[in-house]
This record gives structure tokens, sequence and C-alpha cells, in this order.
């Protein structure tokens, strides 16, 4: 057979009662300035503050003026613990902070797709190719393209022109700059 376990000593009600009475504002305040005005933060900590004072009653029974030092170094102490920890974990952010954020990048979808445009390219005819790679994939502009591939400006951009149309034909079901469908899956 157990026996149960005598309880600790805890604080009468009305003595509890009476200490946050009588310096329940001023502890409030006291948290208040420790928190950087987080009122909410410092009414947690008022109340821890009087859940230590109602778990060591031996703290009341002293000759002590006032119960005001030994409550504000209570409550000193547990604001700092709290910052700590605070600060040992990643900052908590908001729905607000989350609704303005992009969303992750899908790698899956990305490779996908590159490999649907590889495939595509592949399928184009030689000097449409030449071209896209020269103008999208090495980023050169229409007069370094010319020069390259020994075309005039013009062909450049008339190759251009129908090697991404072509590239439409092929890509069903992506879209173009201005969000509109495009390819054979286009409405």
């Amino acid at each position: 057979m157990t026996t149960a376990l005598p309880l600790a000593p805890r604080t009468d009600e009305r003595a509890l009662a009476a200490l946050q009475q009588e310096h329940g504002t001023a502890l409030f305040g006291f948290l208040v300035g420790l928190t950087h005005g987080d009122r909410q933060r410092a009414e947690d900590l008022v109340q821890e503050t009087l859940v230590r004072a109602w778990q060591h009653p031996e703290a009341l029974d002293g000759d002590h003026e006032s119960m005001r030092p030994w409550l504000f170094t209570v409550a000193r102490r547990l604001a700092i613990d709290a910052r700590r920890a605070r600060r040992s974990r990643p900052n908590e952010v908001g729905a607000e902070v989350l609704a303005h954020s992009a969303a992750p990048e899908d790698l899956a979808e990305r490779s996908v797709t590159g490999l649907d445009v590889r495939e595509a390219v592949r399928a184009l005819r030689t000097e449409h190719r030449e071209v896209l790679v020269q103008v999208y994939f090495r980023g050169r502009s229409v007069a370094e393209t010319s020069n390259e591939l020994g075309i005039p400006e013009g062909t450049v951009k008339s190759r251009t022109y129908y090697a991404l149309r072509a590239l439409r034909g092929v890509l069903p079901g992506y879209e173009d700059g201005a969000g509109r469908r495009t390819g054979r899956g286009a409405a």
C-alpha cells in the first residue's frame, strides 16, 4: 500500500490576495519596463512571481518591512530567464509576416519544367536552337548573337520569334510572361 506524500506548505490564499492587492500594480509596472512595454509578457511574469510567492510561504514569514524587494527580485530573475529562453529559440513569426512572404520554391516542379524545356529545345530546327542558346542561355544581345553566328541582326530576331513560337507549340500547358496559357492546351 502506498502512502501519499505530504503536500508542501503553501501560502494562505488570503495572504496571497493581500500580497497581490498591495504590490501587484507596482510589480506590473516594473515588469512592463523590463519587457520593453510588452504588457502581455509582463502580466505573465506577475502571475509567475505570485506563483513563486505561493510556493514559498517562508518568504512571507520573515521580519521584512515589505515583501516588495523580494517580489521584485523574483520578478527580475523570471524576466531574465524568459528573455534568455526566447533568445535560445528561433524568432517567432506572426501570421502577417507569413502571409506576405514568398512561398518556398518547388524544386521538383522546377526540375520537371527544366526537363520539358530541354526536350523541347532539342526538338527545334538547328538554326532556331542556335539562336535561343545564344540569346537566352548565354545571355547575349541580338548584335552579339549576330556576330557569333555570322548572320544579320534581323535574322536573329526572326529566328528567335519563330523558335519561341515553336516552343509554345510543343510545351502546352505552360504560360507566357503575361500569364496566358500557350500551346495546344491553351483555351
